[in-house]
């Protein structure tokens, strides 16, 4: 059937559709979440003061879901049977920590393995750095471990970025809409349509999470480790993509412009990971240093700290595709420097603050 469809129509069929899904199904979730109990409760880490239920990721996936077995050609790319494999592991690690808890390890360990499908069923990894640091094409095992890094590391930035209303889904939203841009651009529409259907649930969830009252609700870790995943997906494509290219179409920068668009939440990690072990802590120890934390501490409120976020990664999304004609070397280092500077002259106001008081 979706052969009558134009790409158009298929994209913005396929975006309503999980929406929609998306949107109807929320308020059913929110009252099983609240009658099972399922429901995140205000400790010293958390920034709410109410119960509020964390099954989001589950409308979300269903949305998402739905939506993309009826829009996408899988005769046309049969790569994303294993993509969808790999989420509904996904999901599944999600969901069980959500209702009844997991341990890192085991967590982590579904994380490996659906990684492992979509590289080795899927052949979907990164095999060419386009020139970083002298490098173009890699060998298998590099690849491998590099892949792997990758998504398993992209995945629980998004996990690890999920402490405010609307913070992940608007940058998943953002990373969403400028990769699916891209594939679209560049003739690649089921990629497209993924985005589309992706984009659509992020941006029913987004509503709920922000400006529901009577069915507010958390994405929990199905939702945010989904995320995850998928963006990090979208950036090995994206990655991959361009080694088909030459002449005009061709850009130098891809690994670098992959890591602008998922640069808030890739550089915030990395950044409360160094701190932490630089202070003889684990890495992942829950504190309240990341740098939405900090945005709280200045006084806005959870809507005005995402929406600094999300214009702040708008703008390093711009600044990417601006700069693209660079190498990666120095794109990557021109987008380091500004992250780091803005997130110094944050924690700089945020604890004189702090000191004040």
């Amino acid at each position: 059937m979706i052969y009558y469809f134009t790409e158009y129509t298929r994209l913005i069929l396929c975006f309503g559709l999980s929406l929609f899904i998306t949107f109807i199904l929320l308020p059913s979730i929110v009252d099983i979440s609240r009658a099972r109990g399922l429901v995140a409760v205000p400790n010293s880490r958390t920034s709410h003061s109410n119960e509020v239920p964390i099954l989001g990721g589950l409308g979300v996936f269903i949305g998402f879901i739905i939506s993309c077995l009826i829009f996408l050609s899988f005769s046309t790319f049969p790569r994303f049977q294993y993509l969808f494999a790999g989420l509904i592991i996904i999901f599944f690690v999600g969901f069980k920590d959500d209702v009844v808890g997991i341990s890192p390890m085991k967590k982590f360990w579904g994380q490996m393995v659906a990684a492992l499908i979509i590289i080795e069923f899927g052949q979907i990894r990164i095999t060419d750095l386009h020139g970083f640091l002298g490098f173009h094409e890699i060998g298998y095992s590099v690849s491998l471990f590099l892949t792997l890094i990758t998504i398993v590391g992209i995945t629980n930035c998004f996990n690890l970025m999920d402490g405010i209303d609307g913070l992940s889904s608007s940058l998943g939203i953002l990373s969403s809409a400028a990769f699916g841009w891209w594939f679209f651009r560049f003739g690649q529409y089921d990629w497209t349509v993924l985005s589309a259907g992706l984009t659509g649930a992020l941006v029913a969830f987004f509503y709920f999470n922000v400006f529901g009252r009577k069915y507010k609700i958390f994405m929990g870790d199905t939702g945010a480790l989904l995320l995850g995943y998928l963006m990090s997906v979208m950036a090995v494509e994206f990655n991959e993509f361009n080694t088909s290219f030459s002449g005009d179409m061709a850009i130098p920068s891809t690994p670098a412009i992959a890591v602008g668009v998922l640069m808030i939440p890739v550089f915030d990690t990395i950044r409360v990971s160094l701190t932490r072990l630089l202070k003889g802590k684990s890495p992942f120890l829950a504190d309240k240093t990341h740098i939405h934390h900090y945005l709280l501490s200045l006084g806005c409120s959870h809507f005005t700290a995402t929406i600094i976020l999300f214009l702040t990664g708008l703008g390093f999304v711009f600044l990417s595709f601006l700069l693209s004609g660079l190498s990666s070397l120095y794109l990557l280092l021109i987008l380091l420097c500004v992250a780091s500077v803005l997130s110094f002259i944050t924690i700089y106001f945020a604890k004189k603050k702090q000191m004040a008081v």
